[in-house]
C-alpha cells in the first residue's frame, strides 16, 4: 500500500476545483490508455462540491464521458430518488449534465429496488457486479479502480465504515450491509477496505474544522478499526486532500505549504 500524500488548499472552494481539475486529467490519462476509466464516486458535500466542480470546468468536455465507468463507496438504503442517496445528488450535481452510458453507472440498490427491503441481498448483488466487471490482471474480485474518492467523517469514517462496527473489520467479503450506522439512515451499503485498497489511487477528501481532529487521527497512526479513514489507502497513491481548516490540527512537518 502507498504512503499518503497531503494536498492542502486555502478553503473548501478551492480545494474542490483542485480535485475537478486533478480528476478530469487522471480520467483522460487513464482513457487515452486504456480507452476506458473507473472512478468511485463519494457523497457528502466535499464529494458533491467536486462534482459540481468537475460539472463547472470547461475541461470536462475533454472526458469521453460514455466511456467511464462509476461506481460508488457506499449508499442510503432508501427509496429511489430520495433526495439523500448519493446516487440522486450525483446525478444532480454532475451525471445529468453530461453524456453518460447508463449501463455504466452502477448505483448500489434501493431500498425499493428488486431486492425490496433485503439490504444484505442488495449488498451482495453489488459485490457480484463488481466481481462481473473485474478483469484477471485485477488480482481481486473488484476492478482496479482508477480513482476511489472517499469523505472523511469526523468520527474518521469513510464510505460507511464506521469506527469499531463490523463492516470496518471485514477482511473478505467486498461489499457488506450496514446495520446500525451511527449516523442516519441507519441501513447503509458500503465497500469495504479490501475492495478500497484494490483501487491504484485512493483520495481522501476532507474540508472544515469539524474535519480537524479526524485528520489528525487518521494521519497519526491510528488503527483501521479505531478509525476507518486510516486503512484507506491506494496501491499506487493515497491522496488527502485537505483544506487549511481540515489540515489545522496536523503539524506542518506533515505537509509542504499550500500551493494554492
Amino acid at each position: 500500500m502507498s504512503t499518503p500524500q497531503l494536498v492542502v488548499h486555502r478553503d473548501k472552494e478551492l480545494m474542490a476545483q483542485a480535485a475537478a481539475a486533478r480528476l478530469i486529467t487522471r480520467i483522460v490519462d487513464a482513457q487515452a490508455a486504456r480507452g476506458s476509466a473507473s472512478v468511485v464516486l463519494t457523497g457528502g458535500r466535499n464529494g458533491n462540491g467536486l462534482l459540481a466542480a468537475v460539472a463547472a470546468a470547461p475541461a470536462r468536455d475533454a472526458i469521453d464521458w460514455s466511456r467511464l465507468d462509476l461506481w460508488w463507496g457506499d449508499e442510503r438504503f432508501l427509496p429511489e430518488g430520495d433526495p439523500e442517496r448519493n446516487v440522486t445528488q450525483a446525478r444532480e450535481a454532475l451525471l445529468d449534465k453530461v453524456e453518460v452510458d447508463p449501463a455504466r453507472v452502477h448505483a448500489m440498490a434501493a431500498s425499493d429496488g428488486p431486492y425490496g427491503s433485503d439490504v444484505e441481498a442488495a449488498a451482495a448483488a453489488y459485490a457480484a457486479e463488481l466481481a462481473a466487471a473485474a478483469r484477471p490482471e485485477d488480482h481481486a474480485q473488484v476492478p482496479s479502480f482508477d480513482v476511489l474518492m472517499l469523505g472523511v467523517g469526523p468520527d474518521t469514517h469513510v464510505a460507511s465504515l464506521f469506527p469499531e462496527l463490523p463492516g470496518v473489520r471485514e477482511t473478505e467479503r467486498t461489499v457488506v450491509a450496514v446495520h446500525g450506522a451511527p449516523k442516519p439512515p441507519p441501513l447503509r451499503i458500503s465497500l469495504t477496505l479490501p475492495a478500497i485498497r484494490a483501487a491504484q489511487e485512493v483520495w481522501l477528501l476532507a474540508a472544515g474544522e469539524d474535519k480537524a481532529k479526524a485528520a489528525e487521527i487518521a494521519l497519526s497512526g491510528a488503527g483501521e478499526v479505531q478509525a476507518p479513514a486510516a486503512g484507506a489507502q491506494g496501491r499506487a497513491r493515497t491522496l488527502w486532500l485537505l483544506d487549511a481548516a481540515a489540515a489545522s490540527a496536523l503539524p506542518r512537518a506533515l505537509y509542504p505549504p499550500a500551493t494554492s
